[in-house]
């Protein structure tokens, strides 16, 4: 073979070798989710398995498990476990694993107090605060996530929380003695508060539950009923109370599998999170006022809360978070919850003013990105 022929086979090998490598530098993460396929939330996780795949050159990729990798209840262990990469992690579920990430989530129901500007914009606004809260207000929030050997990386969630029925309700004392499944302590302690009993059940269970009338209500957002399939068992709503969206740490990442990115490959998280923290709510508040006429036409009733029950829930929510840092110093050591609500209430007031020029979904996403994800140190956080 002659030394122009040697170096052209030297050449191709080394092309082929180099295709070879990046091949098997492509890396696929695993992202569990307990939303049914056909859900409003899974069609947001597609788009940010989208922007991690765009964002770093294909270097990364995520598949996405719908209801089938991990539940709601397992994800937060399976996420710490390693089953998962990333997970979907409702910390309402483990008051004892998250306490002081749940004052915050806890405290969901302040939207309702933020007057006229924050109506239609509730979960747009819970979100950015309540990412930026985690992120760079509270340590001990990380803290816990670490514990868990997961980092977080943004919070999101879907509009305010009504009441989906299988009967009427329009006062308190249509709620008295009713069983109403709640997914958080503080809509239990609402509905104790009314004189309704509180039934705690997963998620997945609530068609079954509705349907047999285990339950007479359901505290849910109303673009949930077609997320769960509840569309048949549905007959009456009232989106007035008790109001507050739930939010959820919604792309928590396996410390390992953090650890094991580079800078770069941390901030394309980071970044595809903030498209992700963004899209639930607007995807949500987009489909809040058609779900409800789809339903009017069906026949659906839609119900609006009397006054006297709409004053009752606002006094209930100035009262609970007294309660609520009251409870977390009691039960699971939290002794700055009073600071963290105060905190976390200026959030509220800053970003109810923030997303009043939000338009579209990419205004909502590059002023999350701009406002918050941008400036977490990727050479700090979570390592």
């Amino acid at each position: 073979m002659s030394i122009k022929s040697l170096a052209g086979a030297v050449l191709a090998g080394a092309l082929l070798f180099s295709g070879l490598t990046t091949a098997v530098e492509a890396r696929t993460l695993r992202y569990a989710i307990g939303h049914p396929p056909s859900s409003f939330v899974v069609d947001v996780t597609k788009q940010y398995a989208e922007q991690v795949e765009t964002l770093s050159d294909g270097d990364l990729k995520v598949r996405v498990f719908p209801m089938s990798l991990l539940n709601f209840a397992e994800t937060s262990g399976g996420v710490r476990d390693g089953m998962a990469d990333i997970g979907f992690v409702l910390t309402s579920y483990f008051p004892s694993e998250y306490p002081h990430s749940n004052v915050a989530v806890e405290a969901s129901m302040l939207v309702g107090l933020l007057g006229e500007k924050a109506r239609g914009r509730e979960g747009m606004i819970f979100m950015g605060a309540l990412s930026e809260f985690t992120f760079f207000h509270c340590p001990e929030c990380n803290q816990e996530f670490k514990k868990q050997n997961q980092v977080y990386t943004g919070s999101t969630g879907g509009t305010s929380y009504g009441l989906v029925c299988n009967e009427p309700v329009k006062s308190e004392a249509d709620l008295n003695g009713m069983r109403l499944r709640v997914g958080a302590s503080n809509w239990s302690r609402w509905a104790e508060s009314v004189g309704a009993s509180p039934v705690t059940m997963s998620a997945n269970e609530m068609f079954e539950a509705l349907s047999q009338g285990v339950v007479s209500c359901i505290v849910l957002a109303s673009p949930e009923i077609h997320n769960f399939g509840l569309t048949d068992v549905v007959t009456d709503i009232n989106m007035d109370v008790p109001g507050g969206p739930m939010p959820i740490a919604g792309t928590n990442i396996n410390a390992d599998t953090w650890k094991s990115l580079s800078p770069e490959q941390r901030e394309v998280m980071l970044r595809a999170a903030s498209v992700f923290s963004a899209g639930v709510p607007w995807i949500y508040h987009q489909h809040e006022d058609r779900i409800l006429a789809e339903a009017e036409e069906r026949g659906v009733g839609i119900h609006h809360a009397e006054p006297a029950l709409i004053e009752k829930t606002r006094a209930f929510i100035e009262d609970d978070m007294q309660h609520i840092a009251e409870d977390y110093r009691s039960r699971y050591g939290v002794e700055n919850g009073d600071k963290l609500i105060a905190d976390f209430r200026k959030l509220l007031e800053k970003w109810t003013g923030l997303v009043q020029d939000v338009e579209t979904e990419q205004d909502l996403a590059d002023l999350y990105w701009d406002e918050i994800f941008s400036k977490v140190d990727v050479e700090k956080h979570g390592l």
